[in-house]
């Protein structure tokens, strides 16, 4: 090959490189701006979640919800929390956002909180440990009452009377609006025709804020059922696990509440129930047969068991239909946790103290002690 036939390969050589070079450089450019548009529009549509995500859940609620932070909580389970009950849209925003403002010691301790509320009003609320707004009025519902008794501090403390409290959780129609509207909490199982009372059970004992000037009766009832359902929360795997319902779980609680005369007994008055039902015996408990009687009674006699009604539990085996009153936390927990013992009787002596043992013989010798004493 001539000295000038190799010039001319080498120059042709050299202007595809040129273009191969111009082509990776245009090929780079094109990616990097693919890359910068990726990455603006990736960040305007993060901050636009991130600045929905800090807005309240909704600006115009007058409803609250409550929320139970306990003790030793740290940000990330008070704000998974948060989200689990409605006031917040991402729990992880929420932690971030606490986190950048460097807020802390945080109040265990229960809320009753809005879905208005911004993040820095739940903040607020949970460094004080008070609500951030101020409750028009508030009412409360002591542990192990049942629905009549509920309805008598509703209409002490509203404009409702206890009637039309009565009438309103009794409505066929209202209780199935309810199931649709609580469906992890209220199943079929309080239609049973056994049941006196559909939503026994159901009405969580608290206290209980009005943010509005004139509540309708239904928001209160849904406010007591929803902070029902914020309690059994935490516990629905467990439940789950033992292969027992949210009814039953509530019914033995119910009974826990009305037997306990101390928060220390719950667990060990459990464990008797348990005992008994493992071993097909009746659970024998005095609540029960005055909640079939549908009145306080001083002393259970011998004849008040003789009424043949489902929730003697004198006379028929197993858990009554549905919960005889409304059980607080420490009941549930105790249902669910019962003390291991081989208990199989407890009674109160007139002081309120309990005494539990393992056989009838024991038990007798400890009726004859703490009660017979005292006739």
């Amino acid at each position: 090959m001539s000295d000038r036939s190799k010039k001319q390969v080498m120059l042709e050589r050299m202007n595809e490189k040129k273009k191969e070079v111009r082509k990776v450089r245009r090929i780079v450019l094109i990616v990097f701006l693919a890359v910068m548009l990726l990455l603006v529009i990736g960040g305007a549509i993060l901050y636009s979640y991130v600045a929905g995500a800090l807005k309240p859940v909704d600006p115009d609620s007058e409803e609250t919800v409550t929320v139970e932070i306990p003790i030793g909580s740290n940000l990330d389970s008070i704000a998974l929390k948060l989200e689990e009950a409605g006031v917040i849209k991402d729990n992880r925003i929420f932690k971030y956002y606490a986190k950048f403002n460097n807020e802390s010691d945080f109040q265990a301790g229960t809320y009753d909180m809005s879905q208005a509320m911004t993040p820095d009003e739940l903040l607020e609320s949970l460094k004080t440990g008070k609500v951030y707004r101020e409750p028009v009025f508030q009412f409360t519902v002591p542990e192990g009452l049942n629905l009549a008794q509920i309805s008598e501090v509703i209409e002490k403390n509203t404009e409702f009377t206890a009637d039309e409290f009565m009438e309103l959780v009794t409505d066929e129609a209202y209780i199935n609006e309810l199931i649709s509207k609580f469906p992890n909490l209220l199943t079929e199982e309080i239609l049973n025709e056994q049941i006196k009372f559909p939503l026994e059970g159901y009405l969580f004992p608290a206290t209980y804020p009005v943010f509005e000037e004139q509540p309708t009766l239904q928001m209160l009832v849904e406010q007591m059922i929803g902070a029902t359902d914020q309690s059994i929360s935490p516990y629905r795997e467990a439940i789950a696990e033992e292969e027992r319902t949210i009814h039953q779980v509530l019914t033995m609680a119910s009974l826990v509440e009305k037997e306990a005369r101390t928060p220390e007994d719950r667990k060990s008055i459990a464990s008797v129930f348990e005992n008994r039902l493992d071993q097909g015996m009746p659970l024998q408990t005095d609540p029960t047969v005055a909640y079939a009687h549908g009145e306080h009674l001083e002393r259970t006699m011998y004849s008040d068991l003789e009424i043949d009604d489902a929730y003697n539990t004198y006379q028929n085996q197993g858990l009554p239909p549905g919960p005889i009153s409304n059980a607080g936390n420490s009941s549930i927990d105790a249902a669910l946790n019962p003390a291991k013992t081989d208990y199989l009787y407890f009674l109160a002596d007139p002081s309120g103290i309990n005494h539990f043992t393992k056989t009838y013989e024991e038990h007798l010798k400890n009726r004859d002690k703490y009660l017979k004493s005292g006739e």
